[in-house]
């Protein structure tokens, strides 16, 4: 799943969210491009949602971009 981060493109908030991911035991990987602010996510769909996952990166204060 790829979803896009607002804060994905500023080098502090990029790395506080790809370290919120990696700890995430459901998130078995986390690709950030900082230029497009995109991110890509593979996950355990067993776990956790597309959905679920969402709403817990906005949880920590992120925005996604539609």
């Amino acid at each position: 799943m790829t979803i896009y981060v607002k804060e994905a493109t500023e080098e502090k908030p990029l790395q506080s969210l790809e370290s919120f991911l990696l700890e995430m035991e459901e998130v078995e990987r986390a690709l950030v491009d900082v230029e497009e602010g995109g991110v890509a996510i593979t996950f355990d769909p067993d776990q956790i949602s597309a959905d679920q996952l969402a709403k817990r990166i906005q949880l920590e204060g992120f925005h996604l971009v539609e």
